[in-house]
């Protein structure tokens, strides 16, 4: 028994040090991207980044307080996005994944079946694209943001699927059936409030994919009040670069080194990753459990 106690308090002396060091190393880069949003033009250009940098500067966060109003505007469209996408998904996600976790549900392998199927094959850029813009006609709405790709994912839907199979006995089921409760009852009243660690796993998932993502914006968005964060952070880095080429420069009369480009850049990562560092922390302690029982194979 000793022996075994020993062992144990062996393994998690060794594993916290291994999960110590893996943190360290993913710490670091972020701490060095912030680092280098503070560090002045001109030393990022002659010696690179540095955790030590041997000036300060605040001109790449002065630039982007001048791009106040439309980073303020784009923030407010990201946020809608991304709440209202991340809704309907888990929304429609669960209710895909209800009756495919039914024994008694006729069709259950079927439905199975062509889910999967769309986790190996899809129709690709140019079929999406026309059928979005020209049968949905989604082109330049808050729709083309929430839309194409991420409302539902397969892979979300078994993680649902498995976690309903796995952790919701069909004793459960069956005696809220006899006292009279409809499939829809059951759904909303017991099936989503035991399935919160799930359905906050999904969550995190889709909202960091909606939050994240700029290529819907690329494809279908061409009026720049649509725009969210990530495709107006690109714009403003795009119109950095135009700035700071020697042909365009000197047409301007813009000294090229004046313009923060590098330091810029990390300020956009600032920007854009500093929500979900803020997030993360209340939804982390559902995520585990959600993904280790939704994983298990149903």
């Amino acid at each position: 028994m000793i022996k075994k106690m020993t062992d144990e308090k062996r393994f998690r002396i060794i594993a916290s040090i291994i999960l110590a060091v893996l943190a360290f190393m993913v710490l670091m880069p972020i701490v060095l991207i912030v680092i280098a949003s503070f560090t002045d033009e001109h030393i990022l250009i002659a010696e690179g980044y540095s955790y030590l940098p041997g000036k300060l500067s605040l001109d790449a966060y002065y630039y982007m307080l001048k791009q106040g109003a439309m980073i303020a505007r784009a923030y407010g469209v990201s946020i809608f996005v991304t709440v209202g996408g991340t809704c309907i998904s888990v929304l429609l996600t669960t209710m895909l994944a209800y009756p495919m976790s039914r024994k008694n549900f006729r069709y259950r392998n079927q439905l199975s079946f062509f889910v999967f199927f769309t986790m190996l094959f899809n129709g690709g850029v140019v079929s999406s694209y026309i059928m979005w813009s020209n049968i949905f006609h989604i082109k330049n709405t808050i729709w083309a943001l929430m839309l194409p790709n991420y409302v539902v994912t397969a892979f979300n839907v078994f993680l649902v699927r498995n976690y309903f199979t796995n952790s919701v006995p069909d004793s459960l089921i069956e005696s809220a059936k006899i006292d009279g409760a409809s499939e829809l009852t059951i759904f909303r009243k017991i099936m989503l409030p035991l399935a919160v660690p799930t359905v906050a796993t999904i969550s995190l998932f889709t909202a960091l994919c909606y939050w994240n993502d700029w290529t819907n914006g690329l494809y279908y968005i061409t009026d720049s009040k649509f725009y969210g964060i990530q495709n107006l952070l690109i714009k403003i880095m795009n119109n950095i670069q135009f700035l700071k080429s020697s042909s365009n420069a000197a047409m301007l009369g813009t000294n090229a080194v004046e313009l923060p480009g590098t330091a810029v850049r990390m300020a956009l990562a600032v920007i854009g990753i500093l929500p979900i560092l803020i997030i993360y922390p209340f939804v982390q302690k559902y995520f585990i459990k959600g993904v280790v029982v939704g994983a298990v194979k149903g």
